[in-house]
């Protein structure tokens, strides 16, 4: 890429697409474009048609996509599928006919099979039954890795595909009804945290940016309560050991191991990627050692980003309630679903492409708490 192309961020205001757009910048990159949800409906064919033919970007990074958690995965399972098949199927499409030069797609590690080798390679797609409660967006997921590399394959297109462990970072979602795990966490220990201070003023400043089931800092004291109550989190009596007054419900035994990349590292592997590798580089076709092209079925092109490196929700939950210094308790509810048991990541194709992370787990919960409490 040259510091002057045309480069498409599709979802440049989520998490990954702010961060990708800001690593863009950051590097020189000139003429980086966006469009919102608003000017631009990727699920709308004509649309997104009229926006390639207009706009005819030099190279596409598609990171819009309809994401939650387990509780939206699970309930919006219809919503999952369609939106992300149709946000893929435009964008992708319209790529190919306006000959745009490279496409990064970025997917998730959800669509490994529910039983995968740990870590999970890139090899074990499609080798197993998916976990019940994201099957939709993992199949979408899966939708997308083919659909790059069948246009590959017959169109000789140069499109690659990323599937990121799980991300947190700055612009994350922290609605609790749509959540991933760990913005949920660190917010609802907050709101745990300044209840147990009883500092309301930082309730309601809280709620009015961003409201929980239309409950904002303008409805009464009660009427908050009740619903932090309903998201578990909650006034108690004191804890003898903490002198707590306040407690955070976390959903599940605790048990499950999982993986976490900070965001704006996942954008820097991506830009990586869109600089430095064309999908011939990671084409089993291409990967003799003698460096003759072999004969071969083409599958599992897609790339794993991550850390390599996993932590157990308990202990996450503990960890985040140290960061943010809240002295309530944590609650886990058995009763509640924990996912999948493990999903760590293996790295060896992105090390072996030059790729590392930097950032760990303890230094990034502390940067995005602080995030939240400035932005």
């Amino acid at each position: 890429m040259n510091k002057n192309s045309k480069i498409y961020v599709a979802g440049h205001l989520g998490l990954v697409g702010s961060a990708i757009t800001k690593i863009l910048k950051t590097k020189g990159y000139t003429n980086v474009i966006g469009r919102s949800s608003k000017e631009l409906n990727l699920m709308d064919t004509a649309a997104v048609s009229n926006f390639f033919a207009t706009e005819k970007p030099d190279y596409v990074i598609l990171a819009a996509a309809k994401v939650g958690g387990i509780v939206a995965n699970n309930t919006y399972r219809g919503q999952f599928i369609y939106e992300n098949l149709m946000i893929q199927n435009n964008v992708i499409h319209a790529s190919y006919l306006n000959q745009v030069k490279k496409l990064l797609f970025l997917g998730s590690t959800c669509i490994y099979p529910r039983d995968a080798p740990q870590p999970m390679p890139e090899d074990c797609l499609l080798t197993g039954p998916l976990e019940y409660t994201n099957e939709p967006y993992a199949i979408a997921k899966i939708a997308g890795i083919k659909i790059c590399e069948s246009y590959n394959l017959q169109y000789g297109t140069n499109y690659i595909s990323v599937m990121p462990t799980n991300l947190y970072g700055p612009n994350d979602n922290f609605d609790l009804e749509k959540s991933h795990v760990l913005p949920a966490m660190l917010r609802k220990m907050h709101l745990g945290k300044c209840l147990e201070a009883n500092n309301w003023e930082a309730i309601r400043s809280d709620l009015n940016r961003l409201p929980i089931e239309e409950i904002s800092g303008d409805n009464t004291n009660e009427e908050i309560l009740l619903v932090l109550s309903k998201y578990g989190i909650r006034v108690n009596p004191s804890d003898s050991e903490s002198g707590s007054s306040a407690s955070v419900e976390i959903w599940g035994t605790g048990s499950p191991m999982r993986e976490f990349l900070w965001s704006e590292e996942m954008a820097d592997a991506c830009v990586f990627l869109m600089e430095n590798i064309d999908f011939k580089d990671v084409d089993p076709r291409y990967q003799s050692k003698s460096g003759q092209s072999v004969s071969t079925e083409v599958r599992n092109t897609h790339i794993n980003i991550g850390t390599g490196k996993e932590i157990s929700i308990r202990d996450l939950a503990f960890l985040i309630r140290d960061k943010i210094g809240f002295k309530g308790k944590l609650d886990f509810n058995t009763s509640k679903p924990d996912g999948t048991k493990r999903k760590l990541t293996d790295v060896s194709k992105l090390h072996a492409l030059g790729w590392h992370h930097q950032i760990e787990i303890e230094e990034g919960i502390g940067k995005l708490y602080k995030w939240y409490l400035e932005s």
